[in-house]
Order: C-alpha cells, then sequence, then structure tokens
C-alpha cells in the first residue's frame, strides 16, 4: 500500500523543500551531523527561523501566531523535515507545542489562550510535564501531589519525577489532587498551569544510565498557582490529562517511520562495515528489524488516516507507543551484537538525543549505537509502560475485562 497525496499538494511539497535548502547551513546532514556541544545552540537558533516563518506550529490557527495549515500539509511539513533530518522545534517543543500548546488551544479559556500561547510559541515560556510521582508513574491516577484552595490560590506540596527537560524550562503542568472524597481515584485531580520561577519549586536533575540527566525530580512546597491558571474545571483534570497526551499521534505517524527506517540503514551499513553482514543469524534478525519498520509505516498510514480525517486522539494511540519502544531495544541489541567487544569499549560520538532513536545524520560510531541501547531501556518505561500500554490496548480497544484492582 502506497499513499497517494492529492496532485494539488506538491506546490506545498516543493514549498517545504524550498525552505529547508534556502535556510539551513550548507553541507547539512542532519542533526547527527553535529557536534553534541554545538546541538543545543542550533536549536536555539533554528527554532527562531521556524517561529517567524510561522512553521513552529504549523496547524494553529493564524490567529494565534500558528500557520494555519490543514492536517494534511502539517503532515507533509514533517515528513520533508524528518527526509533531511530537520527539526520541528527546541528541546521542549514536544511539550510547549505538541502537548500544553494543544491542549490550552483544546480546553483554554479565551483568556488563557491569549496569555500562553504567544508566549510559548515565542519561548518565552518554556513547558515540561509534572505528571509522574514516585508512587504513582503509569498509574496516573494515583497522584498524590497534594493541592488546596487558599483564596485566589491553590497550594501545591508533592513532588514530579521522571520530569524530561524540567531543568530547561520556567513552567511545567502539574496534575495534581484537590479532592479524596470522589468514588474514583481519577476524581478529584486537577490541571494546573504553574509558573516554575517562584520559591518552593526545586528541581534535581537524575543521572540515566547513558550519563545524560534529561530527566529530572521537581518538588514543590507550598508553591503557588492562581485559581485561573486551572486548565478545564476543578476536580476534573483526569480528562485533560488524557487529551493532552493522545496529542502528539498525528506528527509522529509521519516522522517515527521515517526516523526508524534512516536508524535500520545505519544498522545495515555497520553490518557491512564490520564485516557481519554474510553472517546468517545477523541477516535473519537484520530482516526482522526489515519487517517491523515496513510495519511500522503502515501502522504510521493508518494513523494517519484517523488524524487526517481529523479524529480526537484516542487509546490508539498506545499501539505506536508500545510497538517502537519495544522495537528499539531489539535494533539497538542487535547493534551491540553486531559490535560485538567493541561494544565494551565504545568510542566516537555519544547520542546527542536521549530519546528515541540517534538524531539522522549521526556516524556510526560504537558510541552512537551503545548510547542508543541505553536510552532504548527506558523508552518502554517513559509516556507509559509497555505493560500500562497493553492494558490500554487490551480494555479500550479489544475490550477485554480490566485486571482486578489493587485499591
Amino acid at each position: 500500500m502506497t499513499p497517494e497525496y492529492p496532485a494539488e499538494t506538491e506546490a506545498f511539497r516543493q514549498s517545504i523543500r524550498d525552505f529547508l535548502a534556502a535556510n539551513l547551513p550548507e553541507g547539512w546532514a542532519g542533526l547527527g551531523g553535529l557536534p553534541v556541544d554545538d546541538v543545543l545552540p542550533f536549536l536555539e537558533q533554528w527554532r527562531k527561523v521556524l517561529h517567524e516563518a510561522r512553521l513552529l506550529a504549523p496547524q494553529w490557527p493564524a490567529e494565534y501566531g500558528g500557520g494555519g495549515l490543514s492536517n494534511l500539509e502539517t503532515v507533509i511539513q514533517c515528513e520533508e523535515f524528518a527526509k533531511v533530518g530537520a527539526p520541528t522545534g527546541g528541546p521542549n517543543d514536544v511539550f510547549n507545542i505538541g502537548m500544553i500548546g494543544n491542549t490550552i488551544l483544546h480546553w483554554g479559556t479565551p483568556e488563557q489562550k491569549a496569555h500562553y500561547i504567544p508566549k510559548l510559541l515565542s519561548n518565552e515560556h518554556i513547558w515540561c510535564q509534572g505528571y509522574s510521582e514516585p508512587n504513582a508513574g503509569s498509574d496516573l491516577a494515583g497522584v498524590a501531589t497534594k493541592v488546596v484552595l487558599d483564596g485566589d490560590e491553590y497550594i501545591i506540596n508533592g513532588q514530579k519525577i521522571w520530569t524530561t527537560y524540567g531543568h530547561l524550562a520556567n513552567h511545567i503542568f502539574v496534575v495534581g489532587r484537590t479532592d479524596n472524597t470522589g468514588s474514583r481515584p481519577h476524581d478529584g485531580i486537577t490541571f494546573l498551569l504553574v509558573d516554575m520561577d517562584q520559591p518552593g519549586v526545586e528541581v534535581r536533575p537524575i543521572k540515566m544510565l547513558s550519563g545524560d540527566s534529561e530527566f529530572n525530580e521537581v518538588f514543590f512546597t507550598d508553591v503557588r498557582c492562581p485559581k485561573e491558571n486551572v486548565l478545564g474545571e476543578p476536580n476534573k483534570g483526569w480528562a485533560v490529562a488524557m487529551t493532552l497526551l493522545g496529542f502528539e499521534r498525528g506528527e509522529a505517524a509521519a516522522v517515527l517511520p521515517i526516523r526508524y527506517r534512516e536508524s535500520l540503514d545505519r544498522l545495515v551499513a555497520l553490518a557491512k562495515e564490520r564485516g557481519r553482514d554474510q553472517d546468517p543469524l545477523i541477516r535473519q534478525r537484520l530482516a526482522y528489524c526489515y519487517s517491523k519498520v515496513e510495519m511500522m509505516r503502515y501502522l504510521g498510514m493508518r494513523t494517519l488516516t484517523l488524524f487526517l480525517a481529523g479524529k480526537e486522539p484516542g487509546p490508539d494511540a498506545a499501539i505506536t507507543k508500545l510497538y517502537w519502544s519495544e522495537y528499539h531495544k531489539v535494533e539497538t541489541a542487535l547493534a551491540v551484537d553486531i559490535l560485538g567487544a567493541e561494544a565494551m569499549v565504545p568510542s566516537g560520538r555519544w547520542p546527542s538525543n536521549s530519546l528515541q532513536t540517534d538524531d539522522p545524520g549521526a556516524p556510526n560510531d560504537s558510541a552512537s549505537w551503545v548510547g542508543s541501547m541505553f536510552v532504548s531501556m527506558g523508552g518502554t518505561i517513559y509516556a507509559g509502560t509497555s505493560q500500562i500500554q497493553r492494558n490500554i490496548i487490551g480494555e479500550r480497544i479489544l475490550g477485554l475485562p480490566k485486571e482486578p484492582s489493587g485499591r
């Protein structure tokens, strides 16, 4: 199956190619071709270019600073950016644009939209996610961060963990417990938009196996949040939280198959470079990876069909998350086996991306693959463990009975 785009979209596709050719540095080979220390400075400047061109949030209405593009045009932009390894934003824009921005546009009041949307587009507000807690990771309904109304403000006390890029952020969206009297654990949760630049907020980086510290702990001690910063209704934040978790699927469906195909091509090249491409067991495992990447491509097409039809995010996003995260472990384990003893003393460029595959254009260094293998272990945990994704698929898509509650 090969999807066919309407003929009239070719002119738009060419305009995106022309934009990339005119604005990317000469000799651009992908973000992975940059020295690791140059990645963040490049992203800061590139983000400004995208913002000025209204390509940072292409599908948002023009009145809010977006590009006013259709869903189809947004997918085409994502595809063309992925083909050349061009980022679609800065490191926190998975939260700024993909998560909280979309959610504010969906749930926010006119005042909230007018206040927050321009600031997150300009990067005056840099967001991170306050969901998981030490005792409520994948079981988000078990959050215990205490939120108490005090006059016109909520007072927040508690802890969040695995806060990706929290060390770069100045705002955090928080799900907290405002009521314990509901009949379900999902009741009594409120979704708040919190300024981190205030007393009582402490961010502590977590050192990961890969050596990076993209994840953080965030502690709240009598932190204040105006009650007008509640998104949705008090005690009904669960629906807001679930909307946010599903908003990435359109871009992910377009980008992930391209990124993992690029990674597979590097893996095949690695086998050839190390003289392992004629080993029948290695060839069998490479063929397995090829089949999985092709399945990912078809899964992406299926997801894009729903996205382009304007369907609201739903539980089927769990299928994509489960698929790529489990595959990434298989792929990188094969890379380490191809490297053999070399993997014990890796050399070269360490991955600049601590989420999913190494960046496009990355060299086939042993450090790139070993670092990606370390990263892959976290992929089946963050953004919802594989076990939780299977539960969602079983219960909400296949209609299987729910697991017995331990409460």
